[in-house]
């Protein structure tokens, strides 16, 4: 596993195919583990490139994007938060950059990212603060495991293997 975050509960790693989803790691970890990982990620000389959202059935799933300038080693972090309350530790007092990125997510999924030092909108119109302009409607949602491939599994939690093992499923019967 990337030895950049041992001691990091995780609850699924999986290798990636690089020339396919650009990653070498996927790394899905509850709420409470990101900032953790976040710091380890740091103190190993990562970058951040990015934080998003993707609205599933199943919660938000907030996603974040790590490299190194000297080795190619990129890192996807995924947290899948409740849809009910969508609130995940900020990042930003580890990675500053952090901070427009979860603004911007905060605009167009009203994900709250506790922590961060400047929650304000940063795309939407102050007026416009409850107004999610990514906020999937049920009729158009789609199940996690309809959209995202894990890769190959180094380790993962009964939880996370009941979310994805109907595609496993799947997967295998078309083989």
């Amino acid at each position: 596993m990337l030895q950049a975050l041992e001691g990091i509960t995780t609850q699924c790693v999986a290798k990636q195919d690089k020339g396919t989803t650009g990653n070498v790691w996927s790394i899905f970890l509850a709420p409470g583990q990101i900032v953790k990982a976040a710091q380890k990620l740091y103190d190993a000389e990562y970058s951040l490139e990015d934080v998003l959202a993707l609205d599933f059935e199943e919660g938000f799933l907030v996603v974040y994007h790590f490299n190194r300038w000297n080795i190619e080693e990129r890192v996807t972090l995924r947290v899948l938060i409740s849809r009910d309350d969508p609130t995940v530790p900020s990042i930003a007092l580890i990675f500053h950059g952090a901070e427009w990125h979860e603004r911007e997510t905060r605009d167009f999924h009203g994900i709250n990212f506790e922590g961060n030092p400047n929650l304000v909108p940063l795309l939407m119109a102050v007026e416009d603060v409850d107004v999610h302009p990514l906020v999937k409607t049920d009729k158009v949602r789609k199940s996690i495991k309809d959209i995202l491939n894990l890769g190959e599994i180094i380790s993962c939690t009964k939880e996370m293997e009941e979310l994805f093992a109907e595609t496993e499923a799947e997967e295998a019967s078309d083989a």
